[in-house]
């Protein structure tokens, strides 16, 4: 038993006190209170102390419960099983779970009520490895198994998407009989879409003779993980004319379908079942408000969202947090956006509101898309103070705001400081790395991910694909995908999309539009990764046929879209369409252009020639001090031998970003190839004054598992010599060739 070593007896003041609070608080006898504080022995009966012990589970206070547990040990009572399982329930309702843990080993005997009590607490909790490890433990022991116990590892499985396990465990729930049971059911339909599953889940609910809200929720729940917003609205109709009482939880959960592809339709159908939700009298609860806020401002809708918050009665914290998360839904957050979220973080002090691990997590995310540091260190010092520095979403957002900052060594002692490191954790470290291009690094993370018994997820995956394709690790990137499709998370639109662009940017356009023709609930990120694949691949006419679909389908273009779609134009020199669709964003979205886009368009007028309206474009742009569109302009001067308006770009640039060699050598190559070799001289001569270096390319190759990295005219590889025979070998059978094709002459002389 714990040993709980017993205190002075009780004076009058604090007895009266004690008396005072748990006769409010839990309607407690004066029997039973006198009791627990007389300095004697004086034992209850095991009736009374199983009644106090639930009524301290019931009202979730662990101070009740251990005075009792002390009473016990002080009385020396020998408990029944019975009351040892009410008290292991308590602990394990009080979230105490190592008292439980050390109640449960020093009990005399268990059954499978003391076994179910403690899984159910660790699943809670959110550790379901020791929760399938008690399972296993308990079928060591032969005993019986019930619903209970096979939802805890079926919990187990639908965490770590182990859908194999999953199934083994679903056919031991047949052979025992439990197949029937609507509780059971309901934990396999959760199992199977939590597995990405949905379609074995849906059979298993056709099949289902006895169906209650968590059946049809937890099916609900599963269509919006996937992303299946359609077939979450049939489900809800369903759900209504089946005449199931409407929860606030499927409410929600169709809210949240709505702004999964910001599709108009389904913006439509949002604020059909807001105008529902309002007829119900449940438009200002907790979980629909939040669920409206976000659906109104993930489809670009932040005044509505707005008048919403302002109208809504008895804020609390979830309703601030909702707010905030609000103003940084955007794709490209902008500093009015971060400064709006600062102030309701403020007000919620000035408030007296007790501020959560949510709270922190959404204002982190401030500092973030700010680029704040000294913010961000405040809020991290804010953190440490309420002691939530430990809280893995928490660990995540600080994990985030060092990558930003460039600072994998404070990201690595946030990650480590963690508590308890879940998949949030690991996969923002592992981003923190593919941000700071530390793709080694990233790797030797997502092998430890493994071992740690940590099963990605789908994000996971989805991040570590993309981290491929950004790095031509191609692959790496098929290894990741084969056990994407392994263990079932390929089904997840966010890893077909992440598919798209590895293949796309590994030159395996055919592969690439394969997979997108398989999606099966395409999002926006979708059908932008796809043109953007054929937009660097000069597949601009197929590009705007997708957008012109994408269009047709009901689907809200966003920044990144427009971005796609200004690449496809100026890679196909389509200098009219680019404009028009440049005209478009604004007038008809009301997407403000950001610097890349403005980027994009003046290359598109410099590569057609139209120079003079590439420069007034940028000086009407208001990113005049951004130096990225200033060279792409520079690079047009230097196709078109312009030297008058490129001088004048290149002297911009050098009041820009001095340090920046790429400008000089621009401004070096227009002369040169323009026959002003005094002029070239001049520029080569600032560059020694100012003592510029041009940085040299390089580029890599992976092997195996290294990564082998090369600079012009590079001696260092240790296999130099090969590499330069076999270079001589091909060269020499080049030369040999008869080619009758012209073009093919000209690029061979090129090469």
């Amino acid at each position: 038993m714990l040993q709980f070593r017993a205190k002075t007896p009780f004076n009058n003041s604090a007895r009266d006190s004690l008396f005072l609070l748990f006769t409010k608080r839990f309607g407690l006898g004066y029997r039973f209170l006198s009791s627990l504080c007389q300095p004697k022995n004086t034992a209850l009966d095991s009736e009374a102390y199983t009644k106090l012990v639930q009524k301290a589970a019931k009202s979730g206070s662990v101070v009740l419960g251990k005075l009792v547990h002390g009473h016990m040990i002080k009385s020396s009572i020998n408990p029944c099983l019975h009351l040892l399982n009410n008290l292991l329930n308590m602990y394990c309702k009080c979230r105490e779970l190592g008292f439980a843990r050390q109640l449960f080993d020093q009990m005399p005997e268990q059954n499978i009520i003391s076994f179910n009590s403690l899984i159910s607490g660790y699943s809670q909790m959110g550790d379901h490895e020791k929760a399938m490890d008690l399972f296993l433990e308990a079928r060591d022991y032969n005993l019986k198994l019930d619903k209970f116990t096979y939802a805890g590892a079926l919990g187990f499985c639908g965490e770590r998407c182990d859908l194999g396990l999953g199934k083994l465990l679903h056919g031991l729930v047949m052979v025992n009989g439990l197949a029937e049971n609507v509780f059971v059911v309901n934990v396999l339909i959760n199992m199977y879409c939590k597995c990405g599953k949905v379609d074995q889940a849906m059979s298993l609910f056709d099949r289902s003779d006895e169906k209650d809200q968590a059946s049809w929720n937890s099916l609900i729940s599963g269509y919006v993980r996937v992303g299946a917003a359609e077939e979450t609205l049939n489900m809800l109709v369903k759900m209504h004319r089946g005449g199931i009482k409407l929860t606030t939880y499927a409410l929600g959960s169709v809210l949240k379908a709505c702004c999964i592809n910001l599709n108009e339709g389904l913006m439509e159908n949002g604020m059909a079942i807001h105008c529902y939700a309002a007829k119900l009298g449940m438009e200002f609860d907790i979980v629909v408000g939040t669920a409206l806020l976000d659906m109104y401002a993930k489809n670009g809708s932040l005044k509505e969202s707005i008048k919403l918050f302002s109208l809504m009665p008895g804020k609390n914290v979830v309703t601030y947090n909702a707010m905030i998360s609000g103003f940084l839904q955007m794709d490209d957050i902008t500093d009015e956006a971060s400064s709006e979220a600062f102030k309701l973080f403020m007000d919620m002090q000035r408030h007296g509101l007790k501020l959560s691990p949510s709270t922190f997590s959404a204002v982190l995310k401030a500092c973030c898309a700010a680029k704040t540091l000294e913010c961000g260190k405040q809020i991290h010092a804010l953190i440490c103070k309420n002691n939530f520095q430990s809280d893995e979403f928490i660990g995540s957002g600080l994990i985030e705001l060092y990558a930003i900052m460039g600072s994998s060594e404070d990201g690595m002692r946030c990650f480590d400081s963690t508590s308890k490191q879940d998949i949030a954790s690991w996969t923002s470290m592992i981003d923190c790395h593919v941000q700071n291009e530390q793709l080694e690094s990233a790797f030797d993370l997502f092998r430890q991910l493994f071992s740690s018994r940590i099963r990605p997820e789908e994000y996971t995956v989805s991040l570590m694909m993309s981290a491929c394709a950004d790095f031509a690790a191609s692959s790496s990137g098929e290894q990741i995908q084969g056990y994407a499709i392994k263990s079932g998370i390929d089904a997840f639109t966010s890893v077909k999309t992440s598919s798209i662009s590895m293949y796309a940017k590994s030159g395996n356009m055919a592969l690439a539009s394969k997979i997108f023709t398989e999606v099966e609930n395409p999002d926006i990120a979708t059908y932008s990764a796809m043109i953007s694949s054929l937009a660097q691949h000069g597949f601009a006419s197929d590009a705007l046929n997708i957008f012109e679909s994408m269009k047709t389908h009901g689907f809200k273009p966003n920044q990144q879209t427009f971005l796609s779609i200004l690449i496809a134009c100026c890679h196909g020199g389509l200098v009219t369409q680019g404009l028009t669709y440049f005209q478009s964003m604004k007038n008809d979205y009301g997407i403000h252009p950001n610097e890349k886009h403005i980027t994009c368009l003046v290359d598109l007028l410099g590569r057609t020639g139209r120079l003079s309206d590439a420069e007034e474009l940028i000086l009407s742009s208001g990113f005049q001090d951004h130096p990225v569109m200033w060279r792409a302009l520079l690079s047009s001067c230097r196709v078109y031998k312009d030297g008058v308006i490129g001088r004048r770009v290149a002297e911009r640039l050098m009041d820009i970003d001095p340090e920046a060699s790429g400008s000089y050598v621009l401004l070096h190559n227009i002369y040169n190839e323009s026959g002003v070799n005094s002029f070239a001289e001049e520029v080569r001569e600032l560059m020694r004054d100012r003592g510029i270096k041009k940085e040299p390319a390089f580029s890599w190759i992976v092997i195996g598992k290294q990564t082998h990295s090369f600079t012009v005219a590079d001696s260092s590889h240790s296999s130099t010599q090969m590499i330069y025979a076999m270079l001589q070998q091909q060269l020499d059978t080049m030369n040999t060739v008869d080619f009758e094709d012209e073009t093919l002459v000209y690029a061979c002389s090129v090469t």
